[in-house]
């Protein structure tokens, strides 16, 4: 069989912004999806591996872009992609109710002579907003396959799928376009023949418009009214994910120690006591207090899934346009804000939009004070050990306004040295309500994301942590002759004045590597078993103020190693990654600061 040679074939996948082109390339995809490296290009692209009619098929993403001639960093990347990756096909997403705006792309991609298949996507939206499409006239312009469907309900689907297993049995030799934008039309030729495709084949009522999302809109987009409802509806997801993730926390904790009591002690009972204690101690109850958030984890962003996919995120960049323009910013820098929600790293990596650099950078500065879901699971551990089930809901929104805050005061202080000109153009999609299939893959996706982080950064730190908390041997565990104490005590001149201890020192130390660790650590150096158990030991030790505290600082003190990483990476600079890890200690000490001497003075 050694002459035998299976040829694979290759998909992109290509669309503007907000048409469904995830949307479709998960239902498309399935679960296979990984993240890939191409030769010169600067950033990983979402592909997958499937079979179609029995041919072996690599199907990419690429990013959301305008126009092939731009020159944002996505516009680039995919230009970059097309000049130097053969392609068998080309799957073009297009919103159905927007083609006197999107047609263009896939007129480009006409003229450049690649295969391609053309998908108007949520084309049972299209009626709502007085659009019709004859697809079949659209096809005989483009002289391509043009298929009408839902990726969202999977109307439309099927034919889809057969059209582009047709397109790719007939493409048997893979094309690139070298100086691609050498060859696009100009941007009269491609004005005079998009007007003549759409005089021909889509037809728009005089008075479009969806009357739920216009009705929704005058109260949502208010001027008054619509960031104050906007932070209610934060405050209410808050408190739904607080009521029911609290008590699944609490069951999964328990789950975890009835198995450490009746199965893992009995079974480890004849090791030696400094193995027995490193695997029971260290590994599985600092691993076990991070897995016990694995509810929360996904209640949160379920619950995020909903605010993003119904169209209430892309309205809350409206909202505080006007607002992030008086800090050097704009909408995206808020969404892009937002997304670091769930993870610094991605959002971070998704500044790439702004055509701006001085933008760019700025956005990059203010996003990782977005209390990302590592540092969730730590303030959710101490507001339910430390405050009332009534009280706790609201020290966690509270974290969540001083995020938005130190956001604020950063873009305010640094946006004479990252000047930007880059007009904000957003469009506002229709509100949908998502399936509860897409929420569930989101929220699941999220949580697959934290378990790989936990596998390479948390059972390295959770080890270290409880190495340096036993060693050197022949001294009392967690005593001050450990390593450990040596270096909590070592670091008190700084941070004793913030309220925070030597043990809880060394977790914030370890935290720069993940904030997972932070968790993971706290559980090893108090040298407890279950979440229960370790609140309450760190109840009776701090105080309120201290806890509110070492909080805070947790916010805002350095991101893990991979969002420092990543500024480096995109921001090309050192430096700039340096400055903004000094910044962020120093404005984190001050804050801590301020809040703990203050609580003080009053008497707290």
């Amino acid at each position: 069989f050694s002459g035998w040679r299976i040829t694979v074939k290759r998909i992109a996948v290509l669309g503007m912004p907000n048409t469904g082109k995830s949307t479709f390339f998960n239902r498309f995809t399935g679960a296979t999806a990984s993240i890939g490296n191409w030769a010169g290009i600067t950033v990983d692209l979402m592909m997958a591996n499937l079979t179609l009619a029995g041919i072996p098929t690599e199907v990419i993403d690429l990013p959301g872009i305008y126009d092939l001639r731009g020159f944002s960093q996505d516009e680039i990347v995919v230009q970059t992609f097309l000049e130097s990756t053969p392609l068998h096909l080309v799957i073009i997403i297009l919103n159905t109710a927007q083609l006197d705006r999107q047609l263009s792309l896939a007129l480009q991609i006409k003229h450049l002579q690649l295969p391609a298949v053309l998908l108007l996507n949520m084309a049972d939206e299209a009626p709502k907003f007085g659009v019709k499409v004859e697809a079949d006239k659209i096809a005989q312009h483009l002289q391509m396959p043009v298929i009408p469907m839902s990726a969202k309900y999977g109307g439309g689907y099927e034919a889809a799928v057969e059209a582009i297993t047709h397109a790719l049995q007939h493409q048997e030799q893979p094309i690139c376009v070298p100086d691609l934008t050498d060859r696009l039309l100009s941007n009269t030729q491609l004005t005079s023949e998009l007007d003549t495709i759409l005089y021909a084949a889509v037809h728009i009522a005089d008075q479009q418009q969806d009357a739920l999302t216009t009705r929704l809109d005058r109260v949502l987009l208010h001027p008054v009214l619509g960031l104050p409802l906007f932070f209610a509806a934060m405050y209410l997801m808050f408190q739904v994910v607080y009521a029911l993730g609290a008590p699944l926390q609490e069951l999964l904790g328990s789950g975890l120690d009835w198995f450490k009591t009746v199965a893992l002690e009995p079974a480890l009972a004849n090791l030696p006591p400094f193995l027995k204690g490193f695997l029971i101690d260290g590994l599985y109850d600092g691993i076990g207090t991070v897995a016990a958030f694995i509810p929360v984890i996904l209640l949160f962003f379920f619950c995020m899934a909903i605010v993003e996919d119904s169209g209430y995120l892309a309205r809350s960049a409206f909202l505080m346009d006007a607002l992030m323009e008086r800090l050097g910013l704009d909408g995206r820098s808020f969404v892009m804000s937002l997304m670091g929600f769930g993870c610094n790293v991605p959002a971070i990596m998704g500044t790439r939009v702004m055509r701006s650099p001085g933008l760019r950078m700025l956005s990059m500065l203010v996003i990782p004070f977005s209390l990302c879901s590592a540092r969730l699971n730590v303030f959710i551990f101490m507001t339910t050990a430390l405050f009332t089930p009534q009280v706790a809901p609201l020290v966690l929104f509270s974290l969540y306004l001083f995020s938005f805050a130190a956001a604020l005061i950063t873009a305010l202080l640094f946006k004479g040295r990252f000047p930007n000109k880059d007009p904000l153009i957003l469009e506002l999609p229709p509100y949908r309500f998502p399936t509860t299939k897409q929420i569930l893959i989101r929220s699941w996706s999220e949580v697959k994301h934290f378990l790989r982080w936990s596998n390479r950064f948390i059972i390295a730190g959770v080890v270290i942590v409880w190495l340096l908390n036993n060693l050197p041997p022949g001294v009392p565990p967690a005593s001050a002759q450990t390593f450990s104490g040596m270096l909590g005590e070592a670091m008190q001149p700084v941070l004793a004045p913030l309220g925070i201890t030597s043990q809880l020192a060394i977790a914030l130390i370890f935290g720069f590597i993940a904030k997972e660790i932070v968790l993971g650590g706290l559980a090893v150096i108090y040298g407890t078993s279950t979440d229960a158990s370790l609140g309450s030991t760190i109840a009776h030790q701090i105080d309120w103020v201290q806890a509110y505290s070492f909080m805070l600082f947790t916010l805002l003190y350095v991101p893990c190693l991979s969002t420092v990483a990543v500024l480096k990476s995109e921001s090309k600079s050192a430096k700039f990654a340096a400055f903004a890890v000094a910044w962020s200690i120093a404005l984190a000490w001050t804050t801590s600061f301020l809040f703990y001497q203050g609580a003080r003075l009053l008497g707290l």
